[in-house]
């Protein structure tokens, strides 16, 4: 048996995290990009798609998911939160929670009549129309 010593360790430095935090907030800002595309993406199936086409087909439509977009981009801009896709998608979220608290069915391609759609199908067109301008589609 040897009677030396091991050589020391470095102590760990409890100031400064084991890990590099900025390449750990850029994976996280990544990671979460990518989930509220993915989030917009459905939300573009759901009644994006339908919406915008008749949307360029019917003026009137159109003039009222402009005046959603402006009410979007509003609110996210009074909370000081930019319009991007993580943004688009936490607001999306929210209409759909409220929809779904309600009791009533979210709104599906075939079943959205446009020249009467709702607030809820307004604004999520709206959101899509913000998430393809800001390119967060």
């Amino acid at each position: 048996m040897n009677n030396e010593l091991t050589p020391a360790v470095p102590a760990p430095s409890f100031g400064t995290p084991p890990f590099d935090a900025g390449s750990f907030e850029a994976s996280h800002l990544a990671t979460a990009e990518l989930a509220a595309r993915h989030q917009l993406d459905q939300v573009m199936a759901m009644v994006g798609v339908d919406g915008l086409v008749e949307a360029l087909a019917q003026p009137f439509l159109l003039a009222k998911v402009d005046q959603h977009a402006a009410a979007v981009r509003e609110s996210l801009t009074a909370a000081g939160k930019p319009v991007d896709a993580i943004s688009l998608a936490g607001y999306a979220r929210s209409v759909i929670a409220v929809h779904q608290r309600h009791g009533r069915p979210l709104p599906t391609p075939d079943s959205v009549d446009w020249t009467a759609a709702d607030w809820t199908a307004l604004r999520l067109v709206a959101v899509c129309h913000l998430a393809d301008a800001a390119g967060a589609l």
